[in-house]
């Protein structure tokens, strides 16, 4: 048996979609890299390079590289370069969403064809992209792991047609799972709670549901960042061998309150 069967050091991994210091994503790498990770990191661009690559170099990244995943061949770019540095990969952490702000902030029976499209794309297809794009590179296995919301199995409101999209996210990461177990590459979703982070800036409400979560949650606080990390790092390690296909909500228990 292992000695550190839980730790990450010396493994390597991409993350995607730090936007800021409050970022979830930067919150995994942050305690990744504590842990003993190497870490690939990605911006979105030019804009969001000036926030990220500071973090980046913080964080003693070897590659920082732009990655808007609808542009075409940035995506096969970004996993090109980890070949080349490394010639492995033992994880990925998915954590970017978009959908304009029109269908977010209406009904989903509104939703437009180009606004569902695009927030299927950016949010849960480039999950598989990366997948596809990964399994080549986990030769002695490896985890995929993408952010998740409890308004894709509950009706939250003002979370509109992202709880559908988000729905989908979850039931590709049972697929993957099942496609990819067999050479090793566990595939999970992480469910945080609300977090004060840019994305969900663009919630109407947020404020409401943050004041919410914490009357209801068992715990009766917010999770952090930090603590998204480290669920991560957990689902990442060793010790989650035996885990795969799993969504697992870090939201001081208020996923359980009916």
């Amino acid at each position: 048996m292992k000695a550190l069967c839980n730790s990450v050091a010396g493994k390597k991994g991409l993350i995607v979609g730090i936007a800021n210091e409050n970022s979830i994503a930067y919150g995994c790498a942050r305690v990744l890299r504590e842990q003993g990770a190497e870490l690939a990191i990605t911006y979105l661009n030019e804009k969001a390079e000036k926030y990220v690559r500071p973090l980046a170099e913080g964080l003693d990244s070897p590659l920082i590289l732009p990655l808007d995943v609808e542009q075409p061949g940035e995506i096969d770019a970004v996993f090109k370069a980890i070949e080349a540095q490394w010639g492995k990969l033992d994880f990925v952490i998915h954590s970017i969403a978009f959908c304009p702000m029109d269908d977010l902030h209406g009904r989903v029976t509104d939703c437009s064809e180009h606004g569902f499209l695009q927030a299927m794309r950016v949010s849960c297809y480039s999950f598989i992209e990366m997948a596809r794009h990964a399994e080549p590179l986990m030769k002695d296995g490896g985890a995929l792991i993408t952010m998740s919301y409890h308004g894709a199995d509950k009706v939250v409101e003002n979370y509109n047609i992202m709880g559908p999209v988000k729905a989908a996210l979850q039931s590709v990461t049972r697929y993957l799972a099942h496609d990819l177990g067999g050479k090793g590459i566990r595939v999970h979703a992480v469910s945080p709670g609300p977090l004060k982070t840019r994305a969900a800036s663009g919630i109407a409400h947020f404020d409401a549901l943050i004041d919410q979560a914490i009357e209801r949650a068992p715990q009766n606080r917010l999770v952090d960042i930090e603590d998204v990390g480290m669920t991560t790092a957990f689902l990442i390690s060793d010790a989650a061998r035996a885990l795969t296909g799993e969504t697992l909500y870090v939201d001081a228990g208020f996923n359980i309150m009916a």
